[in-house]
């Protein structure tokens, strides 16, 4: 597949949609042209059935992502006018990620900072290697962070180890990330992608609507009280119900045998 820049690599492997972030000289600092090829490579997997889960990963062994490119904050967000635009396409991209239907991994190897971290905590799972380093350094930057962000922080590590993060601007190792729950598992830098492939593997043998509506679900979960849409996850519920995947469960766990699901 083809990305508006060389900077974000998407490639198609049988189940998997492959995201790259491909700017290793600068530690795989995010740049506009970056941001915004992140939604359309997100979409092309959205729509692609073959496509079960998506994988986000930094070339190189130094970053997932290292933040945004601030080489670029000067033409970028010099001005109110400009830090709008600004804001405007890296929400897009974080919100295409966070609301993807399909199960999404951040691969992290090394730094994953700032925008970086914004970008794991939009996915599903992180999956990270003894040497990798989360930190969000806005307060040594004087940056404001807005709700969205901050919510998807706090939904996972909960308000005081995101206050944490936020009042010290210091970097964490992997150990302390998954003590706050910011990652799901801590491997050896050499099996990193071997355990991604595990996890590709279960989530892609496993029926896809039910994926769909348990990360629905859970979505819609993690809202205020008065903006829970119950009526969507109804839904999602009864779509699992009501499709041949659910009959094929049914019928190859009376037939002791590994079922072959569509997503239909």
């Amino acid at each position: 597949m083809l990305s508006r820049t060389e900077r974000v690599i998407a490639e198609r492997e049988g189940s998997i949609g492959w995201i790259t972030f491909n700017n290793p000289e600068r530690h795989n600092a995010m740049s506009v042209d970056m941001w915004e090829a992140l939604p359309e490579i997100l979409d092309a997997y959205e729509a692609d059935p073959a496509i079960r889960v998506v994988v986000m990963k930094g070339a190189g062994h130094k970053a997932f992502v290292s933040g945004a490119d601030i080489s670029e904050f000067e033409s970028a967000r010099s001005n109110a006018e400009r830090v709008a635009r600004y804001e405007a396409i890296t929400d897009k991209a974080m919100d295409h990620a966070y609301h993807l239907s399909k199960p999404a991994i951040a691969m992290i190897r090394g730094y994953c900072i700032g925008g970086g971290l914004g970008i794991a905590l939009s996915c599903d799972l992180r999956i990270a290697t003894e040497a990798s380093r989360f930190g969000i350094p806005a307060a040594k930057l004087g940056l404001g962070y807005r709700h969205a962000g901050v919510k998807k922080l706090v939904d996972v590590v909960g308000p005081s180890a995101a206050k944490e993060i936020f009042f010290t601007a210091r970097q964490l190792s992997a150990v302390e990330a998954h003590h706050m729950r910011l990652i799901n598992r801590i491997v050896a830098d050499g099996e990193l992608e071997t355990v991604v492939r595990d996890y590709c593997a279960m989530i892609s043998a496993n029926a896809p609507l039910t994926i769909k509506a348990a990360k629905g679900v859970i979505g819609e979960l993690t809202k205020m009280d008065d903006e829970v849409d119950a009526a969507r996850c109804e839904r999602l519920v009864a779509d699992c119900f009501e499709s041949a995947d659910y009959q094929e469960g049914r019928k190859a766990f009376m037939e002791k045998r590994k079922p072959e699901f569509t997503g239909r």
